[in-house]
């Protein structure tokens, strides 16, 4: 555990909060990581400021475990914290600071599993995924998995470090972003039938959201509307000209996301009145995770130390992208969601140590001998 917290702690001291480049940080773990013998590729956003990491080890070959993290974190702007967000403080069993727990606590435990990973003898390839921008709309990982699938054969699992207190995963509902922009014609407020105001159809709109989830209700399996934001107007005397509404809607596992679509598109051409023009941009789009449906990803995992029973996260993560490619995925990870994005981020030494026996596990079985089954697999194509 040693080697993972002074890790953690060098991890922490890196401010990659998702508006600044994380390259510093990718520089250094590519750094700790050549010496291990790793095949290393990274890809970039389309400035060139920040990078997805994809380091793997052992042999080429089909059936290996993805160990998937996020380099970036949330703000600490207007949070109250006891001590420097970016100086790991170690205080009753708990480590102290940003993205302790959300999530680079497991990005350490990966980083300190690499002497025993180089020394196992890999029968099975272990890559070591770290991707950008996760925290802002999981804008880096599509990159990353789409260079995994074009350079290595695929994956038979992909584990994100999500923190779930190393408990399983297995489902989470996904995430599509909107903003509908609606376009008036501003007049002086004595006389409003100069104008078309775009904030009524605006208000009409974000009522009929509210609606959509009221019908739908807030469980797991459920899916879930939201208007985070509403943006329109610029003195109490002129008729709005413009207003913007910022939405979401959260689908559940099989949920008919065109249908849902639908509805809102065909809602929105009755209800928007001559004279404003309404225009939808997606912003962000994150697909939901489903149970493995052979159930061998949880069976997998458990064999590795994850802990039963599985379970429905609130949360979303980037395990959805990895299942879309064709690689089943699962959520793992040290510590606890109560914790992520809160001053006085911490995360327990002992999840951190339960993450350590968890890769260790993990080497472990990718050198463990190839069945038969395993080398009719390892036979084929990426």
């Amino acid at each position: 555990m040693n080697d993972s917290v002074s890790l953690l702690r060098t991890l922490v001291g890196f401010d990659t909060t998702s508006h600044r480049s994380n390259l510093e940080l990718v520089d250094w773990a590519v750094a700790a990581i050549e010496p291990f013998g790793a095949r290393i590729r990274l890809t970039y956003d389309d400035t060139r400021t920040k990078a997805n990491l994809l380091a793997s080890f052992g042999p080429a070959v089909p059936g290996g475990i993805v160990l998937s993290g996020h380099s970036d974190v949330v703000p600490v702007d207007g949070q109250s914290w006891s001590s420097d967000p970016f100086v790991l403080t170690e205080k009753d069993g708990r480590l102290h600071g940003r993205g302790t727990t959300d999530m680079k606590a497991f990005v350490a435990c990966c980083l300190a599993a690499l002497p025993a990973i180089a020394a196992a003898g890999l029968q099975r390839p272990i890559h070591i995924a770290l991707s950008y921008d996760e925290e802002v709309g999981c804008f880096g990982v599509p990159r990353l998995i789409a260079d995994l699938l074009a350079h290595e054969p695929r994956p038979a699992l992909a584990i994100i470090g999500e923190p779930t207190q190393m408990r399983i995963g297995d489902r989470h509902r996904g995430f599509l972003g909107f903003r509908t922009s609606f376009t008036g014609r501003p007049a002086h407020s004595s006389d409003p039938s100069a104008g078309a105001s775009a904030i009524y159809p605006a208000s009409a709109f974000a009522s009929f959201l509210k609606a959509l989830g009221d019908d739908a209700g807030s469980g797991i399996d459920q899916t879930t509307f939201n208007v985070g934001r509403i943006d329109g107007g610029s003195a109490i005397n002129i008729v709005p000209g413009a207003c913007d509404v910022v939405w979401e809607f959260r689908p559940s596992p099989g949920a008919d996301v065109a249908a849902i679509r639908t509805t809102i598109d065909t809602f929105l051409a009755r209800a928007t009145p001559s004279g404003i023009v309404q225009v939808t941009e997606l912003l962000t789009r994150v697909p939901p995770l489903a149970p493995d449906p052979d159930g061998m990803a949880t069976e997998l995992a458990v064999g590795l130390g994850a802990l039963r029973p599985s379970f429905a996260m609130p949360f979303g993560t980037e395990a959805g992208f990895f299942q879309e490619a064709g690689i089943p995925a699962v959520v793992c990870g040290p510590g606890s969601i109560a914790q992520a994005h809160q001053p006085d981020e911490w995360i327990e030494t002992e999840q951190v140590m339960a993450a350590d026996r968890f890769l260790a596990e993990v080497a472990c079985w990718a050198a463990s001998e190839l069945q038969p089954s395993d080398r009719a697999t390892s036979s084929g194509g990426p």
